[in-house]
């Protein structure tokens, strides 16, 4: 079975965070708030699909989608 992520989210749809599959960019994420167990809400995409707006932990964060793939949810 697939694990899902922020990105197989559409917009106004939220998760979970149970994790993380990349560990070297996992520090920059939990520094950034995205902590497990936190709640997170894909906003919008940009134009041309890339880079995405998630909320988490009250604020709204933009983040790459080579980066926001690496965020488990259930």
């Amino acid at each position: 079975m697939k694990t899902k992520s922020v990105v197989d989210l559409k917009a106004g749809e939220s998760g979970i965070i149970s994790g993380f599959l990349d560990d070297t960019l996992s520090l920059k994420l939990l520094e950034m708030g995205c902590l497990p167990g936190q709640s997170i809400k894909f906003n919008f995409a940009a134009p041309f699909g890339d880079p995405i707006c998630v909320s988490v932990a009250g604020y709204n964060l933009s983040l790459r989608l080579d980066e926001a793939v690496t965020i488990s949810i259930q």
